[in-house]
């Protein structure tokens, strides 16, 4: 009886201690499953590409010369090679027109030197190069329509005209006179409306459609009128396989059955214009650097003083020596019907705009209220 009770709590140990040890064949407790959650990829480090080299591109007011170009779709280099262009075209125009006296050096008070590429169709305007103080910059092509009559060689323009009377009888708006009877100015009118343009005419621009003259859209032709003072040098040059160093620009199409619209420049910035508003910057290239052209830094412009319709009756005459025109009031239509015209320099033009202004001997004798005097040789229609 003692033995057991020693050995009691021993065997209570060892049943105890075998309760607590699993037996490998019992079942094991079962624990509730979880579903394996997908383990989210590591966001992937985006690549750092190269930034890309940029595209050459021009100032977003070239955007329109693509838009704007319903009929022929502009020719333009790559903006990159305009510098170069001008550098080659320029030096090529040189030694061809340094017996006129070209030089390139810019000239006082003119900004721009206008390159006419008659058999191209297109005017290029040069800005003056700030280091060199040259005409070098490319900043302007517009589409234009030269000759097989239009002069080369180097010029500069005398004078100026709202409106122009021009042979046919027609009528040109933004007129600048280059050489001669040889002008820019607009594509012709039948009569001096603004909705009244030579709607096929229009549809020429970019060809050798004219008499002589350099025809250019209102909204170009207007630029050179507002932006070029008088003195501006002029090239005119033939090269048809070459436009120039910022390329073609496109042109317009305007319907001859659209009764409504083809009677207007589709440039026109007349607020009457039926035209889209999208078309007044036209079709012309403009480079990167182009300036804002404020209106108040334009070239003044002499306040033009309407007066009543009337016409002249000219009368030759001698005058100390000189031989002149004097026109009278209200006896003839024969030198047109543009009152009010003066020109740049304060000459009143009334109706006598046709007679060439630039030619006269005796300035101040223009101030005349009743008469005015002008050089009788150059009383004749300008080219168109």
């Amino acid at each position: 009886m003692s033995i057991l009770r020693r050995i009691f709590p021993l065997l209570l140990t060892v049943a105890l201690l075998c309760a607590c040890v699993q037996m490998p064949n019992a079942p094991q407790d079962v624990l509730p499953s979880t579903t394996p959650q997908p383990t989210a990829a590591p966001a992937a480090t985006p690549e750092t590409s190269p930034t890309p080299t940029p595209e050459p591109t021009v100032a977003p007011a070239m955007a329109t010369a693509t838009s704007n170009a319903t009929k022929d779709a502009p020719q333009i280099k790559d903006p990159t090679t305009w510098d170069d262009n001008a550098a080659e075209t320029l030096a090529g125009l040189k030694t061809q027109f340094s017996a006129y006296g070209l030089t390139l050096d810019a000239k006082e008070g003119c900004p721009y030197l206008l390159a006419v590429n008659n058999a191209g169709g297109v005017v290029t305007v040069y800005a003056v190069d700030s280091a060199t103080k040259k005409y070098a910059v490319p900043f302007m092509a517009m589409v234009c329509s030269g000759g097989m009559d239009t002069p080369t060689g180097y010029f500069s323009t005398p004078v100026d005209y709202s409106w122009r009377l021009l042979m046919g009888p027609s009528y040109g708006q933004y007129a600048t006179r280059i050489y001669d009877s040889y002008l820019f100015h607009s594509v012709p009118y039948y009569s001096q409306h603004k909705d009244d343009v030579e709607y096929d005419e229009f549809n020429l621009l970019g060809t050798r459609a004219s008499l002589g003259c350099i025809r250019l859209a209102v909204v170009d032709v207007k630029w050179i009128y507002d932006n070029c003072p008088l003195g501006t040098p002029v090239i005119i040059y033939n090269d048809a396989d070459d436009p120039g160093p910022m390329g073609k620009p496109g042109t317009i199409y305007t319907d001859p059955d659209d009764e409504d619209k083809r009677g207007w420049d589709p440039t026109d910035p007349d607020p009457v214009n039926p035209w889209d508003d999208s078309f007044e910057s036209g079709t012309a290239i403009r480079s990167r650097t182009r300036r804002t052209m404020d209106s108040s830094a334009a070239t003044p412009r002499i306040t033009k003083s309407r007066r009543p319709q009337s016409h002249r009756f000219a009368v030759a005459l001698r005058f100390c020596g000189y031989k002149y025109c004097v026109i009278f009031p209200s006896l003839s239509r024969r030198f047109g019907d543009a009152a009010g015209q003066v020109d740049r320099r304060g000459g009143r033009m009334d109706d006598g705009h046709h007679v060439d202004l630039d030619r006269c001997v005796k300035p101040e004798l223009l101030r005349t209220s009743e008469r005015h005097f002008f050089n009788v040789g150059h009383i004749r229609p300008t080219k168109r």
